[in-house]
């Protein structure tokens, strides 16, 4: 209660403060008494925090506070509410107050005065970048998944102090302005809650970058990891590198809000892989051991994630602007914000010098295959797999879906797209995807108007001067399901695309063992007999033209008894396309046989001019290196 009363009376002090100030009553006046927070951690060891949010200059009536029900940067809906409890209500001088759960994340204080406090307890025990974190080395905090808020307050600037940090030895990384005194403050709810906050024992590097401008601005590395200082100091070199190639790209940085960027990155085998953007900055966590070792595999999701600075956090989709804490905003361009993104995380690698030849074309490999060989991107076009991201987003549910034959993902799907009409439009029109972006950039991110879709034709049609072009382009790979000609595309920089293994039997693939079939001792004695197929087989493979399923328990193959998917890898290493296996299963409905007609591979491979024994002309060089090399001067 000491706490409480502290905060209420320095808050009173604001409130009245605020109160004196006139007012004009010509046009809206937005009340900008502050919102208060104190955070501690008395119980870190068993993942709890202590929140209190004070409230000033409280309109009278009915009061609602709630927890939020999605974050920025992700796109399905998240139930936060659940990880909060002890909820309380308290007037300035602590007396407590009536306040009712109305709905899971929703509270009511029927009557109050102008001054309110709230408090509660906090648990938290996933370090990603959608929710919170603690224990007794740090408190890793997604601000949505940690803080409540109070309706109609969300204009109000905010103010965060953490009390504690000197008995945890924590520092506090976070794109939060600070004040002192542990002190942290956003100019209202939308830019706090795009603002993660980490506090550990975090090791740091930072160094300037300078616009063309002359203007220089601070990028901050803050890695919380076992890796000695020697080992982050290096990888921040590396990090540089990222950062100049994609400030080439648009030819300048963003004006990053306080004139710094800051990655946060959290590294151990306990936290979950994750990489979420902000406006300026980005939470990164790592589920490995160490940096050390692991630089390339890391590195990749900072190039993604720093790309987003101008593409999604400045180059805005009109669909996620105001974000909507309550639920998911559903769009049809994430195509664009994440898979344009995408695209670049991946390429600017090779022109930074982290990827060879060889290596890019696994990348390639895996963009082509995307958009040729999966059921969704042959059904729906990207807009429709974008607005689909509400359920898929690390949507929660418990139930069996069938993403395998209705979904691709729209980062891989626009990833293909953007490389795709990068190399047309260096083929057709000798101009290249990083000058759109860069128009792009001008016209909708500089001046922070959001985007819709029409919006990124018109650029387009205007940056090419081809109208046509552009209106094909986007009927057809945007709005419809055609596919481009990658194997012509990539022949002009000297890449191969051909079948992978066109003489090796194929099936598909299978997703066998517990999945959400059966689980426990009931799923053992299920599936004793056999190889249990735990999700959806994909439309198109031999294995769901046989008419196999979840749920389904193999038996046998061509009279060969089966119960691990090596034992059906190991047996179709022996036949050819073509081949017809007679297969016994069972399900609920009783035993039964089918026939499983194999095929050839679909799949293709992208394998450089070079590796496949090929020459390459000195217009293939000149295009792949005009595409692929460092463009930083």
């Amino acid at each position: 209660m000491k706490k409480l009363l502290l905060t209420a009376v320095v808050c009173l002090a604001v409130s009245t403060t605020y109160g004196q100030r006139k007012r004009h009553r010509s046009r809206p006046v937005y009340n900008s008494s502050p919102v208060y927070y104190t955070v501690s951690f008395p119980n870190a060891v068993h993942h709890e925090a202590e929140i209190v949010m004070t409230l000033t200059s409280a309109p009278q009536g009915p009061l609602r506070v709630r927890m939020s029900r999605s974050s920025p940067g992700r796109y399905a809906t998240h139930e936060f509410g659940k990880n909060i409890y002890n909820v309380k209500a308290y007037t300035n001088k602590g007396s407590e107050l009536p306040i009712k759960q109305i709905e899971g994340d929703l509270y009511e204080i029927p009557s109050h005065q102008s001054v309110v406090n709230v408090s509660y307890t906090l648990f938290g025990n996933w370090v990603d970048g959608t929710y919170a974190g603690i224990d007794a080395g740090q408190a890793h905090l997604n601000m949505p998944a940690s803080f409540m808020w109070a309706v109609g307050f969300d204009r109000r600037p905010v103010k965060i102090q953490f009390i504690d940090l000197d008995k945890h030895q924590w520092k506090v990384s976070s794109q939060l302005k600070y004040e002192g005194n542990a002190t942290y403050t956003a100019p209202n709810l939308q830019y706090m809650m795009d603002s993660p906050t980490e506090l550990s024992g975090y090791k740091q590097v930072s160094w300037e970058v300078t616009n063309p401008t002359g203007k220089r601005q601070k990028i901050n590395l803050n890695v919380y990891s076992d890796d000695n200082q020697q080992v982050i100091n290096s990888f921040a070199q590396m990090v540089q590198k990222v950062v100049l190639e994609e400030q080439a790209v648009f030819g300048e940085l963003p004006d990053y809000d306080y004139g710094e960027y800051t990655f946060i990155n959290n590294v151990h085998s306990t936290v979950n892989g994750d990489g979420m953007e902000h406006r300026n900055s980005t939470i990164i966590t790592d589920p490995i051991d160490k940096i050390e070792g692991n630089e390339l595999q890391v590195l990749g999701t900072f190039s993604h994630e720093y790309f987003h600075s101008w593409n999604v956090e400045r180059i805005r989709p009109k669909s996620l602007e105001p974000f909507d804490f309550t639920h998911s905003n559903q769009s049809s361009e994430l195509w664009f914000a994440e898979g344009f993104t995408q695209y670049y995380g991946e390429m600017l690698l090779k022109r930074a010098g982290f990827y060879t030849v060889d290596d890019y074309a696994q990348v390639l490999h895996g963009l082509v295959n995307s958009v040729l060989n999966t059921p969704g991107a042959k059904k729906y076009p990207p807009v429709q797999m974008s607005r689909y991201a509400v359920f898929a987003d690390a949507g929660v549910s418990i139930d069996m879906n069938n993403n395998s034959n209705i979904f691709t993902s729209y980062y891989v799907y626009g990833g293909a797209t953007a490389l795709a009409l990068d190399l047309r439009l260096r083929a057709e029109f000798n101009l290249t995807l990083d000058d759109y972006m860069r128009f792009v950039w001008k016209k909708y991110g500089k001046t922070e108007k959001p985007y819709t879709v029409p919006m990124l034709q018109l650029a387009l049609a205007q940056f090419t001067k081809e109208p046509a072009f552009a209106s094909d382009f986007f009927r057809q790979y945007i709005y419809g399901t055609a596919k481009n000609n990658y194997e012509g595309l990539l022949a002009n920089a000297g890449y191969v695309l051909r079948k992978e293994n066109p003489d090796k039997a194929w099936a598909g693939s299978l997703s066998t063992g517990g999945g959400r079939v059966k689980s426990g001792q009931a799923h053992a004695s299920y599936a004793a007999n056999g190889l249990l197929v735990a999700l959806p087989t994909v439309e198109g493979t031999p294995w769901y033209k046989a008419g196999i399923d979840a749920g389904d328990v193999i038996l046998t193959i061509d009279g060969m008894p089966v119960k691990s998917t090596k034992d059906v890898d190991d047996l179709l290493n022996t036949k050819k396309p073509g081949d017809k296996l007679a297969i016994k299963y069972h399900n609920r409905s009783g035993d039964h046989d089918a026939t499983l007609t194999l095929e050839a591979n679909p799949y293709f491979e992208v394998v450089s001019f070079e590796k496949a024994g090929k020459t390459l002309t000195k217009e293939q060089e000149t295009f792949r290196n005009n595409w692929l090399q460092s463009k930083v001067k």
